[in-house]
């Protein structure tokens, strides 16, 4: 049997991290490795790992590296061991930084699949199973359809086709999981939602990019398993139960400053996979200063209204080299 390790990202969610690991130790097929990467999280979470079993020494308080811990665990199933790899970094990473040292720990301990998700996740207890029934030589990366736990509703924006100018659209247009249940469809990006990714394929690939930190991380990596490996597909019978704080008329200081990482990505999206693309650059540049426009006109946002174009032009001129 083909082996598989589940890689989680968590940073100040406990409590969500917990029910995470639960239901990935209630897999009707079985993984056989987990790693934490914990973000350098100040809400308990060591603390709690250790209460629940999923270590069984705290880290140091303080810690210039990372802080690394074994533990077994057996899953709910057939009792059968679970290779717990639970990492405390010394700063927060973002979830680009994160997920670059959570699958990189995952490849170099040979697992054959590694099944990528944020703490906020909640697979089903046949995501796994279905996923890997629809596994061929063909497919690189196999993704769980994402379903808001509480409403139901597919969060089908996480399942990406690009258009012309690199802007995303839904593969199906539909917040109905009907809609997709008996079909897999092919993607051109996912997010972070559970995709699982054949070892051969990060080989090929390398790992998600640190340097992005966050908002279009996820994007970017499955685009280029795609574009470098072979397909990336949608598998419309598995789902993946999402925790995600539903959307909020007000925007926070905190969202704004985020929106800088969303533009910045994108250009370096484009610039890797579409360089050429005039009318690309030429759209997001439109996007950037309307969005700004908004911050300013309509909520009062003051000098961070123009985040959205500085992030525009700092993916424009900023070189990455990745890691």
């Amino acid at each position: 049997m083909e082996s598989v390790c589940a890689v989680v990202v968590t940073y100040n969610r406990k409590s969500l991290l917990i029910e995470c690991l639960e239901a990935l130790r209630t897999q009707t097929r079985p993984v056989q490795g987990i790693v934490i990467l914990d973000n350098n999280s100040t809400d308990g979470t060591p603390e709690l790992l250790l209460e629940r079993g999923y270590i069984s020494e705290l880290p140091p308080n303080e810690l210039t590296e990372p802080w690394e811990h074994f533990r077994l665990v057996s899953n709910y199933l057939d009792k059968e061991s679970i290779k717990v790899h639970y990492v405390r970094m010394s700063e927060n990473t973002g979830g680009a930084g994160g997920f670059h040292h959570g699958v990189r720990i995952a490849f170099e301990n040979n697992y054959d699949w590694i099944w990528v998700m944020d703490d906020d996740c909640e697979p089903q207890k046949e995501t796994l199973e279905r996923l890997l029934y629809n596994a061929n030589e063909n497919i690189s990366c196999l993704c769980p359809v994402i379903v808001h736990k509480h409403s139901g509703e597919v969060e089908y924006y996480h399942h990406k086709v690009f258009n012309s100018v690199m802007d995303d659209t839904p593969v199906l247009n539909s917040k109905d999981i009907e809609d997709f249940r008996g079909k897999v469809l092919e993607l051109d990006a996912n997010a972070f939602g559970g995709p699982l990714i054949r070892r051969s394929a990060i080989g090929i690939a390398g790992f998600p990019e640190a340097s992005l930190f966050i908002w279009g991380d996820d994007t970017e990596y499955t685009h280029r398993i795609k574009k470098k490996v072979g397909k990336v597909v949608l598998v419309g019978s598995s789902i993946m139960y999402h925790k995600d704080n539903p959307y909020q008329k007000v925007i926070s200081k905190q969202h704004i400053s985020r929106v800088y990482y969303f533009y910045r990505n994108r250009l370096w999206l484009i610039k890797s996979y579409a360089r050429y693309n005039l009318l690309a650059y030429l759209y997001w540049l439109y996007r950037s200063i309307r969005h700004s426009l908004s911050l300013l006109l309509k909520h009062n946002a003051g000098v961070s209204s123009f985040i959205p174009l500085k992030g525009f032009f700092a993916g424009i001129f900023k070189t990455y080299r990745r890691k």
